[in-house]
């Protein structure tokens, strides 16, 4: 398992996460139960090498607002994973990426990305509540789950 460490701060990027609704994480995130987010893949997409120390995370549940900003600590990228590579990052992150580790939670999500091959885990800090706002995706794709932005404002609308 190769895990890359990115602290290259001279492109400082914003970033919008859109999280599933259902999972509350962005409520987690304000609380400080949520200190990481983490993206699994089995392709490299963004923010594969596209994200840094310094750079901004706003997030949103699917359907709702961008409600939460926080800032980019430090970023660690592993990839060439496997089943039990995924069990190991799980182990060692799920309780701060606020997976619910009681209860069996971490056999869910395990399920989930065993078949992955590529995971970021991002450090998250300074995380706080925003004045919502809504976002324009064109361009994006429908499905996007993660937009790399160099403008927030120009991707804003208003509520």
């Amino acid at each position: 398992m190769t895990q890359l460490a990115i602290f290259n701060e001279s492109k400082k990027r914003t970033h919008i996460a859109i999280m599933k609704k259902s999972w509350g994480l962005t409520k987690k995130i304000l609380t400080g139960e949520k200190t990481i987010e983490s993206r699994w893949y089995k392709n490299r997409y963004r923010p594969w090498n596209h994200i840094n120390a310094g750079d901004d995370i706003y997030f949103k549940d699917s359907g709702e607002p961008v409600t939460v900003k926080a800032n980019v600590h430090k970023v660690f990228q592993f990839e060439n994973l496997n089943p039990q590579k995924v069990r190991e990052i799980l182990l060692k992150y799920a309780k701060d990426d606020g997976l619910g580790i009681e209860s069996g939670q971490i056999e869910k999500f395990y399920e989930m990305f065993k078949n992955k091959r590529f995971c970021l885990i991002i450090f998250l800090k300074g995380a706080k509540k925003i004045k919502p706002f809504n976002i324009d995706k064109s361009g994006f794709g429908s499905q996007a789950a993660w937009l790399v932005v160099k403008d927030i404002d120009k991707i804003k609308k208003r509520l």
